[in-house]
């Protein structure tokens, strides 16, 4: 049976909040929403970031989310004012780390070799 994508998905407290603050943070509205509690966003190279409301599991949550420049994307959190971690800098991957309103956990990563996730 092969995997044809894969979809992250995070539990939030509030949709709504939540929806709005992942819209700054991605750059761009959600692309779907297939159901009321669900707000989906697509990416470029595959994959699909989805949040759905449920309070009772928001925060447990933690993704990593491929990026191309990962400088870009530190002076766009600057512009932002949101809180994050250092840019961390190994030898295949750089690395931005962050939480979101409700608790869940986002590690920006850029490869640096193209066997990597990219």
């Amino acid at each position: 049976m092969p995997i044809l994508n894969a979809i992250a998905s995070l539990a939030v407290r509030d949709l709504r909040a939540a929806s709005a603050w992942y819209a700054s943070l991605l750059d761009k509205e959600a692309d779907s929403r297939p159901m009321p509690e669900v707000a989906e966003w697509r990416f470029d190279r595959g994959g699909w970031l989805q949040l759905y409301q449920q309070p009772e599991r928001a925060g447990g949550g933690s993704v990593t989310l491929a990026v191309d420049d990962i400088e870009l994307l530190a002076t766009h959190l600057q512009q932002l004012n949101v809180a994050h971690g250092a840019l961390t800098k190994a030898a295949k991957v750089h690395t931005i780390m962050l939480t979101d309103p409700d608790g869940n956990h986002i590690a920006f990563a850029q490869a640096l070799e193209h066997a990597m996730a990219r």
